[in-house]
């Protein structure tokens, strides 16, 4: 025997009890192999979907002015006097500036209830008409209505046969200019 086969020989002798040993020792009857059960895995859940918080609401540039009807004009007349044109400069062009767009102004006119009632509807027209012509002279570019409501929105009941200059005074609240501005702020 040359010396490669003798190595040979004994490597192989020598490592077969132990290929032996180890597969007896690995393997299991028949009967004793299971099929491996499947394991469920559950999907982690979905992280809660928060909905983007609504937008805030613009903030609203809407104000309301009233005049008074006897500071604004001469009795059965509709030329704005000088005292309303202050007012209408102070409390509605001053505050215009701070709205970033006015999308409305609703000018209306109210009467008292002296006097022919088609008279008194035109001449709440012809007093609302004067207010928007001058915030229009002023630069006012927003889209304007005006309403002429007559006798028809009293604020103040007076009783009738008081004396004319009395009854007068009574129901001079009724006698008004309303400004009424509608728009987002800056």
């Amino acid at each position: 025997m040359t010396k490669n086969s003798y190595l040979l020989l004994l490597l192989t002798a020598l490592s077969l009890p132990a290929l032996a040993t180890a597969q007896t020792q690995t393997a299991e009857p028949a009967s004793a192999v299971k099929a491996a059960e499947p394991v469920l895995v559950q999907p982690a859940p979905p992280a809660p979907v928060t909905p983007p918080a609504p937008p805030a609401p613009p903030k609203r540039c809407d104000f309301s002015v009233t005049l008074s009807g006897d500071e604004s004009f001469d009795t059965n007349k509709d030329k704005l006097k000088d005292a309303a044109k202050q007012n209408i400069d102070t409390q509605v062009l001053g505050k215009l500036p701070d709205c970033a767009k006015v999308d409305m102004i609703v000018v209306t006119g109210h009467t008292d209830i002296t006097g022919k009632p088609q008279v008194l509807q035109k001449l709440s027209e012809k007093r609302a008409d004067a207010v928007a012509a001058y915030l229009s002279s002023k630069g006012v570019s927003a889209a304007m209505d005006t309403l002429g409501m007559g006798k028809t929105q009293q604020i103040k009941a007076c009783d009738e046969k008081l004396p004319k200059a009395k009854l007068a005074e009574c129901l001079a609240p009724n006698r008004r200019i309303v400004i009424e501005v509608r728009g987002l702020a800056k």
